[in-house]
């Protein structure tokens, strides 16, 4: 495959290429770091990293992108069945490091090892503690089964990875999370590569420059918490340049009354639909 890459990370973010003019494998910039700054400016503009044991961090935008409009979620007869008989019991962030390991050590079809390596492991889990990464979690008997984690910046939710050690425990978790972003006033969730799996429930490719658009009307959006709080998007600019403590420290948009989102809880007698 013969890709340009088109930047090389040297400053705090401020200095991705502009991913509109990435090609269609998307990489666009490889170097820098996994810092809550760096990370958080390359999702507000649609880059995620992604790179192997062994190799510089790449930064990718791929063309097109597979998203799931919340309000397109589609759940199947036999997930359905398996959602109403409470087979697993369901949590947000009750579990992130466990989740996030977890997934790390699935094995993937056509991949070697994992792309979840130790510093992406230590960079979601200081996401985590601002309250900008979550999970969802499966559990079965006292026992995690299932899971689902990703980043949440304003009305957007960027799904990562998840795992399963129980049939059906990730797709259940993920419904869980789908639904409840929808009610929440998520307009996006970024799948970011195609795959059976997410066309299942619903998700399309779009072309990058809608991708973008839509990515940047969602990121002036909000989520409504549980607890009445609205989540919006930090100021890159005050984030930690390395780790993070917690969401007390998360410097939330200029001009806006919401306060850090910390860790979610799914609603008290929250029910998902489709």
């Amino acid at each position: 495959m013969n890709v340009r890459v088109l930047g090389r990370m040297t400053g705090d973010g401020s200095d991705f290429p502009d991913p509109a003019a990435a090609p269609p494998e998307g990489l666009l910039a490889v170097g820098g770091d996994l810092s809550p700054a760096r990370l958080v400016a390359a999702y507000m503009r649609g880059i995620f990293p992604w790179y192997d044991r062994g190799t510089p961090i790449l930064w990718w935008s791929p063309d097109p992108r597979c998203a799931l409009l919340p309000g397109n979620l589609h759940v199947s007869r036999s997930l359905a069945r398996r959602i109403r008989s409470d087979t697993f019991e369901i949590s947000f962030d009750k579990a992130f490091a466990l989740v996030i390991r977890r997934c790390a050590a699935t094995p993937r079809p056509g991949q070697r090892g994992t792309w979840l390596v130790p510093a992406m492991i230590d960079a979601y889990e200081a996401l985590h503690r601002l309250g900008i990464a979550h999970s969802a979690e499966a559990w079965q008997g006292g026992r995690l089964v299932g899971g689902v984690y990703g980043v949440a910046l304003g009305g957007v939710f960027y799904g990562e990875s998840m795992f399963h050690l129980a049939d059906d425990a990730s797709k259940v978790a993920f419904t869980w999370l789908a639904a409840w972003l929808r009610e929440a006033g998520c307009t996006l969730i970024d799948c970011q590569q195609t795959t059976p799996h997410m066309v299942r429930f619903g998700a399309v490719e779009l072309p990058r420059p809608e991708f973008l658009a839509r990515l940047a009307e969602g990121l002036r959006g909000a989520l409504r918490l549980a607890d009445g709080r609205e989540a919006r998007c930090p100021d890159v600019s005050g984030l930690p340049a390395r780790g993070a403590t917690s969401a007390a420290e998360v410097p939330w948009a200029a001009g806006q009354d919401a306060k850090p989102a910390g860790h979610w809880r799914v609603p008290a007698g929250f029910r998902p639909s489709w």
